[in-house]
């Protein structure tokens, strides 16, 4: 591919520091990034990805889907000649299941309402 149609795109972090640039085909999908992106990660950060699922990308606003591919999500102002897109990264971990142990009580509460007919 020539290195022309390369797109560079940098990721941006929570606090500020970035990831990259890098050049991408316009037929790598969001996926892939996302991939790039939890491999690249800095060690020494508190709050890490474990797996690209736990990654989303924003750009222009957008959350970006994992099966679009870098030539649809390049915006018309990034068409800036050698402009570098940068990119949000996210850290969104998967939920954790909760505990499922709760206390029972085993003093119900008793209902202290009582209803008058006159």
């Amino acid at each position: 591919m020539p290195e022309e149609d390369l797109i560079e795109l940098k990721f941006r972090l929570y606090d500020g520091s970035d990831i990259g640039p890098f050049r991408y085909s316009p037929a790598s999908t969001i996926a892939m990034l996302k991939e790039r992106i939890v491999a690249e990660w800095p060690k020494d950060k508190k709050v890490a990805p474990k797996a690209a699922n736990d990654v989303k990308l924003i750009c222009a606003g957008k959350i970006l889907e994992n099966s679009r591919t870098v030539g649809q999500c390049k915006t018309p102002f990034g068409e800036l000649p050698n402009g570098v897109i940068t990119m949000h990264a996210v850290v969104q971990p998967s939920l954790a299941k909760p505990k499922s142990e709760k206390k029972i009580n085993e003093n119900p509460k008793q209902s202290i309402c009582s209803c008058s007919i006159l």
